[in-house]
């Protein structure tokens, strides 16, 4: 009966470190294509001159941030997660903790400032052009981070040292007052911010797409063809009937005295529009695909975090470390999502791999 017993227990221990291992290989994927997707569009962004603007600035920011998570806070979330034990001290763990919650919230922040951008960028386009400097950006991104780590430092002055061995390393949820401020200041207010702002990009960019898209009302147009063999931009040959819809004016020789005269029409400006109207709804469309992603990954763990001082009994730390990780899951989203939606981007990324793989 015992070596049975023991059979039993030694096919658990194996399946056991079957599933750790395997879980601790997914993790290091996971951070590890984080830290490379973030890496390449911050160089993406250093070495091309043409993404040299306050806009880009402000998504090589949240790059950089992301890239904090999965240095600073995903490698050692990962050995946690796999061991369910904390086995780095004190110290470590007060310092790991606090990277998770200023990184992490000034992830989420950025993606506000982003889109505070983007909502003056398109709603007061003018005036906005002369105030959206790199010096302006570099504001944005302070005030992001400081607001970071005003949700961060509380925890701190209630910290008590403990005598014995620490073995877990969580977020004091006795702080009620604590949690309440810290999931709105980090995801509840910046989530409405987001919608709010999400919203009015929205509608002002539909605005000016359907007035683009809307011919203006002009002279009659009675027949055109391109002309294929113009140097320079889109033009036509139009031809132009001049008259009045006037009763006083008609006579019996009415038809005689239309004028028809050809002209060429330069449609640079027109394709102009047309191009900056797609740019503008692919933006928009790229916050909205951001936008979401970041709800999809971020609303469980922090309805979780709610949920788990007023429920005690509803903790699971399986099921907190999913909620986790999922929402470390949006530090690798974000810079796919902009490599894969921005032609200059991808033209950029481009240039950038055959450099080094010319290099190697």
């Amino acid at each position: 009966m015992e070596p049975l017993l023991f059979c039993v227990y030694r096919r658990r221990g194996d399946t056991n470190l079957a599933f750790q291992a395997g879980l601790g290989v997914t993790l290091a994927l996971i951070t590890f294509a984080t830290t490379l997707s973030n890496a390449f569009v911050i160089a993406t962004i250093y070495q091309s001159r043409k993404l040299h603007t306050p806009a880009n600035f402000l998504i090589a920011s949240l790059a950089v941030t992301d890239l904090l998570v999965s240095i600073l806070v995903m490698p050692i979330s990962a050995l946690y997660t796999v061991s369910q034990t904390w086995t780095l001290g004190q110290v470590v763990c007060d310092i790991w903790l606090s990277s998770d919650i200023t990184c992490c919230t000034a992830s989420i922040l950025h993606l506000c400032v982003i889109a505070l951008d983007r909502y003056w960028a398109i709603t007061d386009a003018v005036e906005y052009s002369k105030k959206r400097t790199p010096g302006r950006a570099a504001g944005m991104i302070a005030t992001a981070w400081v607001i970071a780590i005003s949700i961060s430092l509380p925890p701190f002055f209630w910290r008590q040292v403990k005598a014995e061995e620490v073995t877990s390393c969580n977020v004091n949820t006795d702080h009620i007052f604590y949690t309440i401020y810290s999931t709105f200041g980090a995801f509840y207010i910046p989530t409405l911010l987001l919608i709010a702002l999400y919203g009015r990009i929205y509608v002002e960019a539909r605005k000016r797409i359907l007035k683009q898209s809307h011919n203006k009302p002009g002279k009659r147009l009675t027949s055109a063809h391109l002309i294929t063999n113009s140097p320079g931009s889109v033009a036509s040959t139009t031809s132009l009937n001049y008259g009045t819809n006037d009763s006083s004016s008609c006579d019996t020789t009415s038809s005689a005295n239309v004028s028809q005269v050809k002209v060429t029409v330069s449609d640079a400006l027109l394709e102009k529009k047309r191009i900056s109207a797609a740019r503008e709804k692919k933006a928009t469309k790229t916050l909205g695909i951001i936008l979401g992603a970041y709800i999809i990954c971020w609303l469980p763990f922090f309805i979780y975090t709610l949920l788990v001082p007023v429920c005690e009994s509803c903790f699971h730390p399986e099921l907190f470390d999913i909620f986790t990780w999922l929402g470390y899951l949006n530090s690798l989203i974000n810079p796919i999502i902009y490599t894969m939606s921005n032609e200059d981007f991808k033209q950029a990324f481009h240039k950038l791999i055959r450099f080094r793989c010319c290099r190697a």
